[in-house]
């Protein structure tokens, strides 16, 4: 059998789907494989540049393949949509991601290690315990003022909101203290996964540079440092930061510039944790004197979460900054 050249698999639970070409560009493999079949036929392969789409197991199979001493490249599913010729098909999507894997201009997902994805599980199980903490906060909050009870907003006034359901009547109790009772276990949970993930970063050299600068607690630096690949594939801090998602979304045409809100690409959960940090300096800063520095002259002329967006930017070029260079954060003198 002639051997491929340029391979793109579309990745699935069961059935793979695996599309060939050779140096001229002609088809010359279709075949759908059953999981166990994967690594099998990629062994009996050359090695040669295997495409697949960013997506649950990518990062596993890209290991794999790497193993095998193919040249794996994962790509982001919007970036390959506009390859796919017509209909949706498991053989389309390989043909597709074949032919987008060759392009020049193609930008790729760098492959996380095993340690950085165990990292990166850590947050993950962190953030969606924290999501079920607001539902049941919400939940006990919303019950209780259907009895006339109401305590200020707040994760800390869930104490006062725990004793006010005292003066439930006597049926309604055990439904509550029920809730209560899940709310301390993932209480309990999410300080458990916090100090993992603390520990951690202490001994991660990269994290803990990433942990001196401002606004950056241990949690944000850890899923930074986790997340974040080669910084070489960004050619200025700007590129970083819109990675991020953190600059303006640009809607121009016809040579006039038009910049809009943020672009909201890249890493959720990593701008988030940016945003909420530059809220935290944001009060900080006006708790105290007034002065002459850039923070204080936004927050005069713009709205506070404006100014948070932009002091994430910041942030994040400081992070590129750091991360290229090598060195920890020193600040400006005044």
């Amino acid at each position: 059998m002639e051997q491929p050249t340029t391979t793109g698999i579309d990745l699935a639970k069961t059935v793979f789907q695996v599309h060939g070409v050779n140096q001229t560009g002609e088809a010359i493999l279709k075949r759908k494989l059953r999981r166990n079949q994967v690594l099998d036929f990629f062994a009996r392969l050359e090695p040669c540049l295997v495409g697949m789409e960013a997506c649950a197991g990518a990062h596993f199979w890209a290991r794999e393949l790497q193993a095998l001493g193919h040249d794996v490249r994962i790509m982001p599913p919007s970036y390959v949509k506009p390859y796919v010729k017509r209909g949706k098909t498991d053989a389309a999507d390989a043909e597709a991601i074949c032919e987008a894997v060759t392009r020049p201009t193609m930008r790729f997902v760098p492959v996380k290690s095993a340690e950085r994805q165990v990292a990166l599980l850590n947050h993950k199980t962190r953030d969606f315990l924290v999501r079920q903490r607001t539902q049941l906060v919400n939940t006990i909050r919303a019950h209780l003022s259907e009895f006339g009870i109401v305590v200020a907003k707040g994760i800390h006034n869930v104490d006062r909101l725990l004793e006010a359901s005292s003066e439930l009547p006597d049926a309604a109790r055990p439904a509550i203290d029920m809730l209560a009772d899940q709310l301390r276990e993932t209480q309990e949970k999410i300080d458990d996964l916090t100090a993992r993930i603390e520990a951690a970063q202490k001994t991660d050299p990269l994290a803990r540079r990433l942990a001196t600068i401002p606004g950056l607690s241990a949690i944000t630096a850890s899923a930074i440092a986790a997340t974040t690949p080669e910084v070489g594939n960004f050619r200025t801090a700007r590129d970083y930061a819109a990675w991020l998602g953190l600059t303006p979304q640009p809607h121009s045409s016809g040579g006039k510039e038009r910049l809009g809100r943020i672009s909201k690409a890249g890493n959720r959960y990593l701008r988030r944790l940016l945003y909420l940090g530059a809220m935290a300096q944001i009060s900080a800063r006006r708790a105290g004197r007034p002065g002459d520095d850039w923070l204080w002259r936004m927050l005069k002329k713009k709205p506070v979460k404006v100014v948070a967006v932009a002091l994430a930017n910041r942030m994040a070029r400081v992070v590129w900054a750091l991360i290229r260079s090598g060195e920890s954060y020193r600040a400006t003198a005044a």
